[in-house]
């Protein structure tokens, strides 16, 4: 009785062992999964896919893409969910068998199963204006700049847009404690027109510079021209 009572304990004892050990090795796992950073979306050239594609005008036209591009519906580019900014894609009309190359510029399409979203002029080439869908093939080609600025300066960095201009002064003055010039600068025609600029360079890339060092504490910081 003795012997069965010690071997019920010590049964008793391993089961719980067992499962103390399992629950650490599964919190362990999920915990680095937790803290994996997220591997980008950069295929080699070449890579298709294929799917309905829409396109976009009015009235984004005149408004900043996600590239912080100002966006033109005239121009050869489209918006895609993933593939980096610069991208550069054939994308292929399966009904008609039209092409057309455009840039990576914008995010988008967020409805239903479209895996690109074309600007005007580019929906026009391949023919699916009047329809708006179309079943397409993209192929990357080649990685070209995330951004394309006009010629020559100044430039500045903009640090952030807001919809309300106290929430833009209440930023620029945090940054003029350390950098010089800063500047809150309305643009019309956006959800958020209150932007906030730092710095005035000639040179893009002493402007580049700037925007990598904000970069360390702000996200969404990118160079812009001083028109």
């Amino acid at each position: 009785m003795v012997l069965s009572a010690s071997r019920g304990r010590f049964t008793h004892r391993s089961k719980a062992l067992v499962a103390l050990l399992a629950a650490l090795l599964l919190s362990s796992a999920c915990s680095k999964r937790k803290h994996s950073p997220p591997v980008p979306f950069t295929p080699s050239p070449g890579w298709t896919e294929t799917g309905a594609a829409s396109w976009y005008g009015d009235p984004y036209h005149g408004r900043k893409a996600a590239n912080g591009e100002t966006y033109d519906m005239e121009q050869l580019t489209a918006a895609h969910r993933t593939l980096p900014f610069g991208a550069i894609l054939s994308v292929t009309n399966l009904t008609n068998q039209k092409q057309v190359e455009v840039r990576v510029t914008d995010r988008g399409p967020f409805v239903g199963n479209r895996i690109i979203d074309l600007s005007r002029a580019a929906a026009r080439a391949i023919g699916i204006i009047g329809p708006g869908t179309a079943r397409v093939r993209i192929r990357l080609l080649e990685y070209g700049p995330a951004r394309l600025l006009p010629a020559g300066g100044p430039y500045a960095v903009q640090v952030g847009a807001f919809s309300h201009r106290s929430n833009a002064e209440a930023l620029s003055r945090r940054l003029a404690r350390q950098y010089d010039p800063v500047g809150v600068v309305k643009r019309d025609g956006s959800d958020a027109p209150w932007r906030v600029l730092v710095g005035r360079k000639n040179d893009q890339g002493d402007a580049e510079s700037l925007a990598a060092a904000l970069r360390l504490e702000f996200k969404d910081v990118f160079v812009v021209r001083l028109d």
